[in-house]
């Protein structure tokens, strides 16, 4: 993963609980990097690593880690060093999430080298959508809903998301019906 992730995780505990706890963390994770380039490439080992220290320091299982994650990445790394790609998706949260599948072509121009998920959306209606989650990386899925979530902050809408299928019980990808 692009260091701009690892950035975004520790700017999280930063702003939430402090440098000491950050330093905390980054030991407790054996990661043996003091600072993350934006552009970098890193091993997604790292990232794992940092997550699953964050969640024993912090004592939150991994999921609530990866959804807290998902929505910091919307609301603050997304939101603000990117305002143009969010705009550029759709003035609500149904218009951005009918454009999603298109994003990551987007952001691949910003980083050449991502290895972007893929989304696609069907049955969509005014009030709902199911949205599909191919990703190569397992075990993300937390942090695509907390993704989902942070969105339907941004948009100011109430989402009730329901995982309708998963890698974790023999499905292909993962599939959220997500309504609002």
């Amino acid at each position: 993963m692009y260091g701009i992730v690892n950035k975004s995780i520790e700017d999280l505990v930063v702003t939430n609980f402090g440098k000491e706890k950050w330093d905390i963390i980054h030991k407790k994770s054996g990661v043996n990097i003091d600072f993350f380039l934006s552009n970098e490439v890193y091993d997604d080992d790292v990232t794992y690593k940092i997550a699953t220290a964050v969640g024993e320091v912090m004592n939150m299982t991994l999921s609530e880690v990866l959804i807290a994650f998902g929505q910091w990445w919307v609301m603050k790394t997304t939101k603000e060093k990117y305002p143009g790609l969010m705009e550029s998706g759709g003035n609500n949260l149904r218009d951005f999430l009918v454009n999603l599948p298109n994003f990551h072509n987007r952001v691949m121009l910003i980083y050449p080298k991502l290895t972007p998920p893929e989304f696609k959306v069907s049955d969509v209606t005014e009030k709902s959508l199911n949205l599909h989650y191919y990703s190569h990386r397992e075990g993300l899925q937390d942090f695509v809903r907390g993704i989902l979530i942070g969105l339907g902050n941004v948009y100011k809408t109430a989402v009730v998301l329901e995982l309708i299928a998963s890698r974790n019980e023999g499905s292909t990808h993962e599939v959220f019906k997500v309504k609002w």
